[in-house]
């Protein structure tokens, strides 16, 4: 990809702002090398949620012809709602790689001592995250959520932008109250008035603007200067160990997914709409997006120290629950 062709948000954010990343680098290590067996299995089981990437690589089919050139048997384990069960289905044995979700809930999981590890990163932008609530609410500025209930995954997507909106209008955390909702939960509870606001990504997002008619009260794309939280997809250490040949073979898959999209948003969006099932006003939003991708992976030391930076603020905020260094937990393979 030129520079030309970068997203122009990256380079105005810089990923973060420099003086964090810089500082973010100090004392970091290197990732940790895949030793053992490059390989000792044939099949691959990939954690997928409706639209994601996996789940857009597994409807349009290109991705496991992919892997059969080099005789590996791709095995789709899903839907998952979001990150965290992705996680456990990973730390548990039923999948080897998770669903390609936020890196924030997997640096949980693994400072609470789950064995898992990153094998590569993407940013997608523009990002779509967003504080929502019902039109006539009279929730309409971030002002507005002071003595209100917002829904959020906890040490997730949710979770951080609402903290981020926050902070950026001088508002305690303690005048807003935080309602730990996964999806499935927060999504009815939304709908029935049950919590005033939702801070949540796409689709869900986009899906709840157009049933529930509401509106953004913050949208990370255009309010919040930075990134904190990125695309990560991860897979047990011991599997990394292992089947370096396979982790390599996904990460290159996904990568090529990952561009086929970016070239192609109709498309892709039109697929994710198969698995989602939602209207086509929806879809449409989505299209509109244009989303693109860009892949990062463990040897690039820029990204994993604006990676390093993020986690920090994210610990400072304690919604990660203890300062945590990301090379112990990237793979490089």
């Amino acid at each position: 990809m030129s520079e030309h062709d970068k997203p122009a948000n990256l380079h105005r954010r810089h990923l973060l702002q420099a003086a964090i990343a810089g500082a973010a680098l100090g004392g970091a290590g290197l990732p940790l090398l895949a030793h053992g067996k490059s390989r000792n299995t044939d099949t691959v089981r990939l954690a997928w949620g409706k639209g994601g990437l996996p789940g857009i690589a597994r409807t349009r089919g290109e991705f496991e012809k992919t892997l059969a050139k080099d005789g590996i048997k791709v095995q789709w384990v899903g839907p998952f709602p979001n990150h965290a069960p992705s996680l456990q289905a990973v730390t548990g044995g039923s999948a080897d790689f998770g669903f390609g979700g936020s890196t924030t809930p997997a640096l949980a999981a693994m400072i609470a001592g789950s064995p898992l590890v990153f094998t590569q990163f993407a940013v997608v932008e523009p990002r779509s995250t967003a504080i929502i609530a019902k039109d006539g609410s009279g929730i309409d500025k971030v002002a507005d959520l002071v003595g209100k209930t917002v829904a959020v995954n906890r040490s997730g997507l949710g979770e951080f932008l609402l903290v981020a909106a926050l902070e950026k209008h001088g508002i305690a955390r303690d005048k807003v109250k935080f309602v730990y909702l996964n999806p499935p939960d927060a999504g009815p509870a939304f709908a029935q008035g049950k919590v005033d606001a939702w801070s949540m990504w796409s689709p869900g997002v986009d899906i709840a603007r157009v049933e529930y008619k509401a509106h953004d009260v913050f949208f990370e794309g255009r309010d919040l200067e930075f990134l904190i939280d990125f695309n990560s997809y991860v897979t047990h250490r011991k599997f990394a160990e292992e089947n370096g040949d396979i982790v390599r073979a996904v990460n290159a898959a996904y990568r090529a997914e990952g561009e086929w999209i970016t070239k192609n948003p109709k498309e892709a969006e039109i697929l994710v709409q198969k698995d989602a099932g939602y209207s086509d006003a929806v879809r449409d939003s989505l299209i509109r997006l244009a989303r693109r991708w860009e892949f990062h992976g463990a040897d690039d030391a820029k990204f994993i120290a604006t990676f390093q930076g993020a986690a920090d603020w994210l610990s400072e905020r304690k919604i990660l629950p203890q300062k945590v260094k990301v090379t112990d937990y990237i793979v490089k393979v």
